[in-house]
């Protein structure tokens, strides 16, 4: 289950690329895209196609007027997609530590403990009810939005019929396409539906499709406002991770001791995974705590012997190295990216230590 969501949610991590989540990586911009359907459909005449099919599942023409009103391809959102960075070779991988102290910073953590004392009420109302960290949330918001400062400002209607269109990943976008006349159909208007350039929006960057699924009003007024409202955002947010399994009382890993001269490639994970393949490769097999133990591996804070949980070392021998449990992977289906996840977990703990 968890695997089938990651092939959406990889497209969450080009959704929020400049926002500081995968910017280690350094996509190319090709000198000029082609505006041009990869079928030789005219905009015009796809709207129409698109338009019957939300039309079909429900939604009003009301809303599909207003949100395909002067609707024209964006050129600059086709740029942006075909600049995206493709698979990384097997030369290597970016190291960590300059990622994590760029993206952990001074600035990050106390915006965060801001955050978080001020709506501590609130994010332990949440806590109680999805059994989700309230620092894990105040982390993702400050990761995904800078703590709601910067949310993007694309026409997502206009945006994702563009890539819908275009049709490199056509099934995709278009589903999320109509999936955003679903969310305009409950009262928002066009102004308000804007994010990044690849659909994503409001303080956790859903997809619309993951909105109609997931998002949450967490104050009983009725609507759950993911752009202003802290308590949906927060609750929105939670509800994401328990749907994907966070287990409550668990941490996402924990800072481990290695011995000198131990051969993490040893325990090397064999099995191949049917996506992320780059990044699940990193870690190690699965391990109780307790068997790391007795290979000499110490977890620096308390964890149950039973805990199954893969070893980490992402810069190599004499660097650090986690004992990861298994939600660490549910940081992974909001973005999947060691990078991200790991500087997820981080700044956790360090909004709250």
């Amino acid at each position: 289950m968890i695997l089938n969501r990651l092939a959406s949610f990889a497209l969450l991590a080009t959704a929020t690329l400049g926002l500081g989540t995968l910017s280690q990586l350094g996509p190319t911009t090709p000198a000029k895209a082609q505006v041009a359907a990869r079928d030789g459909i005219a905009f015009d005449a796809y709207l129409k196609r698109i338009k019957a099919r939300a039309r079909a599942e429900g939604v009003s023409e009301r809303t599909l007027q207003r949100m395909t009103s002067g609707l024209t391809p964006n050129p600059r959102v086709i740029r942006l997609d075909q600049g995206q960075p493709g698979r990384p070779t097997r030369r290597g991988y970016p190291a960590m530590a300059p990622y994590i102290a760029t993206h952990v910073n001074s600035t990050r953590i106390n915006g965060g403990k801001r955050v978080y004392q001020s709506n501590s009420g609130i994010l332990r109302a949440v806590e109680r009810e999805y059994g989700v960290p309230g620092k894990i949330i105040v982390a993702i918001f400050g990761h995904e939005t800078s703590y709601g400062r910067i949310r993007g400002n694309f026409d997502l209607s206009r945006s994702l019929a563009t890539l819908a269109w275009e049709g490199r990943r056509r099934e995709l976008f278009e589903g999320e396409w109509v999936a955003l006349m679903k969310v305009a159909d409950r009262g928002y208007s066009r102004s308000e539906l804007v994010g990044s350039y690849a659909g994503a929006f409001g303080n956790p960057q859903f997809l619309p499709s993951v909105y109609l699924r997931l998002a949450t009003d967490g104050d009983g007024d009725g609507r759950a406002n993911i752009f202003n409202n802290r308590a949906d955002t927060f609750a929105s947010i939670a509800n994401y991770f328990r749907d994907a399994g966070w287990r409550t009382g668990q941490p996402w890993g924990v800072r481990a001791s290695v011995p000198r001269g131990f051969d993490v490639d040893a325990y090397k994970n064999k099995l191949m995974s049917p996506v992320c393949s780059r990044v699940h490769e990193r870690h190690s097999q699965w391990k109780t705590v307790a068997e790391w133990r007795a290979l000499g591996v110490q977890p620096q804070r308390p964890l149950p012997d039973d805990t199954l949980t893969s070893l980490f070392q992402p810069d190599g021998p004499g660097q650090p190295a986690w004992l990861l449990t298994g939600n660490y992977r549910v940081i992974l289906e909001y973005n999947c990216s060691n990078y991200y996840a790991m500087s997820v977990g981080l700044l956790a703990d360090e909004i709250v230590n």
